[in-house]
Formats: structure tokens, C-alpha cells, sequence
């Protein structure tokens, strides 16, 4: 898993040490509105990136995931991820509440689906993108048409599952 850019993102490669400029970014409990739960620690995302890096515990599952960067400041912003198994890349993002608002969200999910379209992950090629948004959470829908996903009439978890496939 490398890193990508856009003209005003990069997308680094998760890592433990991002855990304390995370913390600070997604501080916000108004982050959870949608999916519930608090903001983490910087220990507890420590303890979670470190679950996240050992990987899947299914072989047929990679995990991948980025911190999102804004590159003219060197400063992380938010997370882009996806979990892919037999062609289908189920994709989410979060921006902190600090930098909402500018289009971060859509350009590194945008980015993403791209970089997975057209390099696939490993021998498994992505053809299907999944989102599952809150049906409340506009934001988040509007970052998922931008990405080409629709919503269909499938739930997951009290939320709406949003396709794509190419």
C-alpha cells in the first residue's frame, strides 16, 4: 500500500505514530452524530491502528487504510479506508470538523475509488464500490454522488448502502 496525492491531499499510509495528530483531528463529538460513540484517545487510536496494521483476519479481507493530508500545511485532516473482498471495495472517509466544508472528503474518496479502479489491491481488482451513510447525513451523501455511488434500497446497520459499479 503506497501513498497517492491530489493537487491539495496526500494520502499516507496509515501508521501508529499518526495516532496523536488524529486525536486532535476527529476531537469532535460532533463526528459521531451518525455513527455513535465518542472520539478516541490518542492511546485508544494508538491500540486501534495497531489492530488495523495487523491486518484482516480473513485472508479473503485486505484492509487498507490512509490518513489524509493537506499538503500545503503538512497537516493531517481526516482518514480514507476500504475494506476489499472479491472485487468489492466497501470505501469511508471522515474529516475533521475543523476543515469540513472545503471539499477534503470528496476529493480523497474520489481519489480513492480512482487509485482502486484502476490498480485493483493485489490480484483482486475492485469493479464494485460500497458506501453505507446514515440516511440523514447529507454531507456524506453528497461525497458519495461525487464518487459516482448511488443509494440502493439495502440497509446495513441502520444505514443506507450506496453502489457503485463499473
Amino acid at each position: 500500500m503506497s501513498a497517492f496525492t491530489t493537487d491539495r491531499l496526500a494520502m499516507l499510509p496509515l501508521r501508529v505514530e499518526h495516532a496523536e495528530e488524529m486525536a486532535g483531528v476527529l476531537a469532535d463529538p460532533a463526528l459521531h452524530a451518525f455513527i455513535g460513540g465518542a472520539p478516541d484517545t490518542a492511546e485508544e487510536l494508538r491500540a486501534r491502528y495497531r489492530r488495523m496494521l495487523a491486518g484482516s483476519p480473513d485472508p479473503a479481507v485486505t484492509w487498507l487504510n490512509w490518513v489524509v493530508q493537506l499538503r500545503c500545511e503538512e497537516r493531517l485532516v481526516g482518514t480514507v479506508q476500504a475494506t476489499v473482498a472479491g472485487g468489492v471495495a466497501e470505501i469511508a472517509w471522515v474529516v475533521g470538523t475543523r476543515w469540513q466544508g472545503r471539499g477534503f472528503a470528496t476529493e480523497a474518496a474520489r481519489a480513492l475509488v480512482v487509485r482502486l479502479g484502476e490498480q485493483g489491491v493485489g490480484e483482486r481488482g475492485v469493479g464494485t464500490f460500497v458506501a453505507h451513510i446514515h440516511p440523514e447525513h447529507r454531507a456524506s451523501a453528497a461525497v458519495a454522488t461525487a464518487c459516482g455511488l448511488a443509494p440502493t434500497d439495502e440497509w446495513h446497520d441502520g444505514e443506507v448502502t450506496w453502489r457503485l459499479t463499473g
